[in-house]
């Protein structure tokens, strides 16, 4: 999927087709801001005219229409613009909610494409996400609204002289017209590289706040912040340029509603207008021209927001894969479902979740790089449904490769993957993570406490469940210990937890998920041996033996109650077999399960 600028048009209908659910709330919006923009105007010429006509000293009853209508219309204009405010953006946030949804949903089921950062990502999911609302908001609806109003304008006018009419909209074609096209040509290349530099920013500010200390002890802080620096000095350029070329389009405008103003008067004294009704024309044209010059506020905004609508519309205008049979479960979040069906619960962290359907990997070959060696070079398993298969190798064998390939994060360069017959990749994101999940690498912890971290695998886990999964885990009595309890904060990203117990509780969130495959890799990494099998023993006895398992694992302690053990050398299978004949056979797994024997008797023997 590209990643880049849509064409020239493609993100403003992206973003429309996404709203035509909303379409009679935003049409709504938009008369209440023309109904806003008329009554404004209105209000400036009746009370031109009441001031003009009472300078005469006529009778009081002659003035009382006038007096009553300005007065209703000074009301009208506050009413019809908190409405407008109310409606406009309460059909923008709904649809804000949609795309944000959908942006979320999109980063999260599919690889990072190479080169995008976390900091980019998270641009694209609030400030490109904020471009949709301001297109909307400030760009159609009053636009729109001014262009509406332009004509009525001139058609009032006509009815007072038709010659100061053609003034006005020869006027108003050139502020509504000639000036935003004008805007548009001088702020469009600045305006192009504003939302790429603010996404490169946000990706400094996570490396120098998350990666302060290995800057640090690399010496790469001070190369780290001038390169920030510099991409800040640069925004602030090109935000000083736009403030600039704003300014300069703007004093234009007010130069060309002066002009106009003085033509239509003018126009108006030659066609023997009355005096009263030449005032009339004349305020009326300042405040139409005035609201004419939205449109260039409108295509200046429109402009400042073309890459950050082609950024989300790179991601909105994904194809939509075709509907499979797995149950539907909602986007993965680092170890489960955000939300889906709810399953009947029989009180432990696997009894729930979609049914285990057979797995076969079938000839598949993954290359990151092109000429690189393949990371899995025709790799073929077999994963019968409530089989369990532990995957072990050196590092850079492609285990986490092969967990990657089977949660489809990661498509094959060749072969294919199966579920129950059907390609993994015919699965549609939101509901594959029920089929097949798990804990994988960098599951993610988030700033909340343990039960609504926990609560990501299963919304409607109750508190029984809770606790088998965490068991099973080997943290409740950890949880247990602490003041707050389940409301016990974790920080960010797991900051106030350890590294192991921060792998525990994604853990925990992934068996209370209960996928039909589990996955699990490296699910003990961080823990000392003694905890380690501990917490294996405890994952493989709270899954149900219906429940299918790959398991991937630098230590071979505990693999005994595997159904089979795989080795993976270089991307292909070099051994297989049960635990207690590959320790007996030569070959890589009996040379490390020594090595990590003798190294696990020398760790016991200093540990008090």
């Amino acid at each position: 999927m590209s990643t880049g600028s849509a064409p020239a048009g493609r993100p403003e209908r992206v973003v429309l087709r996404l709203a035509r659910p909303y379409l009679g709330r935003l049409l709504g919006a938009g008369l209440l801001a023309s109904a806003t923009e008329l009554a404004g105007l209105a209000l400036m010429a009746t009370a031109t005219w009441l001031l003009m006509s009472a300078a005469g000293q006529p009778p009081l009853d002659r003035l009382t229409v006038a007096i009553v209508a300005v007065r209703a219309l000074a009301v009208s204009r506050g009413v019809l613009r908190y409405t407008e405010r109310l409606a406009g953006h309460d059909a923008v946030l709904r649809l804000i909610t949609d795309v944000r949804a959908r942006v979320f949903a999109t980063l999260a089921a599919r690889p990072t494409p190479a080169g995008q950062r976390t900091g980019d990502a998270l641009s694209r999911l609030v400030s490109d996400v904020e471009a949709v609302q301001d297109l909307l908001l400030r760009v159609l609806v009053p636009g729109a609204a001014a262009a509406l109003v332009g004509v009525l304008a001139v058609g009032g006018a006509a009815l007072i002289s038709l010659p100061s009419a053609g003034v006005l909209a020869v006027g108003l074609l050139v502020a509504g017209v000639a000036l935003p096209v004008l805007a548009t040509a001088l702020t469009r290349r600045a305006a192009d590289e504003v939302a790429p530099l603010r996404g490169a920013l946000a990706t400094d500010a996570v490396d120098l706040t998350h990666g302060a200390a290995d800057l640090a002890a690399f010496g790469a802080t001070g190369q780290a912040l001038r390169a920030a620096t510099r991409r800040a000095d640069r925004l602030a350029r090109l935000e000083r340029r736009l403030a600039a070329t704003g300014f300069a389009v703007d004093a234009a405008g007010v130069l060309v509603a002066g002009l106009t103003a003085a033509g239509v008067v003018l126009t108006a004294l030659r066609a023997d207008v009355a005096g009263v009704l030449v005032g009339v024309l004349a305020v009326g044209t300042l405040a139409a021209v005035e609201i004419a010059l939205a449109l260039v506020g409108a295509a200046r905004q429109r402009t400042q927001l073309r890459a950050g609508l082609s950024r989300v519309a790179a991601l909105l205008d994904e194809p939509t894969p075709e509907t499979s049979p797995v149950q539907a479960a909602g986007p993965v979040v680092s170890g489960g479902p955000v939300d889906g069906g709810r399953p009947a619960r029989s009180g432990g962290p696997g009894s729930a979740g979609a049914v285990a359907r057979d797995v076969r990997f079938d000839g598949v070959v993954v290359r990151y790089r092109e000429g690189a060696a393949p990371a899995l070079a025709g790799f073929d398993l077999d994963l019968p449904a409530g089989r369990r298969i532990a995957v072990v190798g050196p590092s850079g064998a492609g285990k986490s490769t092969l967990a990657a390939v089977l949660t489809g994060a990661v498509r094959p360069d060749a072969g294919r993957v199966t579920l129950a017959d059907r390609d993994v990749s015919a699965y549609p994101p939101e509901e594959l993570p029920r089929a097949i999940g798990g804990l994988l690498a960098e599951a993610y912890v988030f700033h909340a406490s343990v039960r609504e971290n926990l609560l990501l695998g299963r919304p409607d886990a109750d508190e029984a469940e809770l606790s088998a999964a965490m068991r099973a885990a080997g943290l409740l009595e950890w949880v247990r210990e602490q003041p707050d309890g389940w409301d016990t904060l974790v920080g960010e990203e797991g900051g106030q937890l350890s590294g192991g117990q921060r792998q525990r509780l994604a853990l925990a969130r992934a068996l209370l998920a209960a996928p039909g495959v589990l996955v699990l890799d490296e699910p003990t990494e961080g823990l000392d041996p003694v905890a380690a099998d501990t917490v294996l023993a405890g994952v493989l006895a709270a899954t149900p033996a219906g429940r299918s398992v790959l398991l991937i694992s630098h230590r071979l302690s505990g693999l005994a109650g595997m159904d089979e053990v795989v080795v993976l050398d270089a991307g292909r299978i070099v051994q297989r077999g049960r635990h207690t004949d590959l320790v007996t056979a030569p070959g890589w797994y009996r040379d490390q399960w020594v090595l990590q024997e003798a190294a696990e008797r020398g760790y016991l023997a200093l540990t008090p």
